[in-house]
């Protein structure tokens, strides 16, 4: 499925305040089955929908860096963990590591990571939409639909389910 980055950003934009009226309605809903149904649509989207193709999370966002994502790519690159915090890394608002820039230092013009096998924990588990506990990253979800057309497949996928 390719996918219009464009257009995605601006359907994702215009059905922002819905999806945060949906995300209300999902906190009612039993975690267990909202766990179940999340990680279903997250199935069904990731089916149609190829990363590779995308990358929009890549090109547009940071992901938090721990101290031993940073640990395992300053031994990538031989250098020093404080080394590769002072080339690719600051502290933002709430005092996490990300990157300086955006598109990620680390992405190809192939959309192909660079440090793939090494990559950060938040990028091994974006979108974080097949995983237990969605009741807790609901807020993070809904931030996701403006970045991952996948995550906003699953939004509106879910909302014919719990929409009023």
């Amino acid at each position: 499925m390719e996918i219009d980055l464009e257009n995605f950003g601006k359907e994702s934009r215009s059905e922002y305040s819905s999806n945060q009226k949906l995300r209300a309605r999902l906190r009612k809903v039993k975690p267990k089955v909202l766990d179940e149904r999340f990680e279903v649509l997250h199935e069904e989207a990731f089916s149609e929908i190829d990363c590779l193709e995308c990358a929009n999370c890549c090109k547009t966002t940071s992901p938090i860096f721990l101290n031993t994502d940073i640990d395992r790519l300053a031994k990538v690159f031989r250098m020093k963990s404080s080394a590769f915090i002072d080339e690719y890394l600051h502290r933002d608002d709430e005092g996490d590591f990300v990157l300086n820039s955006s598109p990620c230092t680390f992405l190809g013009t192939d959309n192909k990571c660079q440090v793939y096998e090494d990559r950060p924990k938040a990028c091994r588990e974006y979108p974080h939409t097949n995983r237990k506990k969605m009741h807790g990253i609901l807020e993070l979800s809904l931030k996701n639909t403006l970045v991952c057309p996948a995550v906003f497949k699953i939004f509106q996928q879910i909302g014919k389910d719990y929409r009023k």
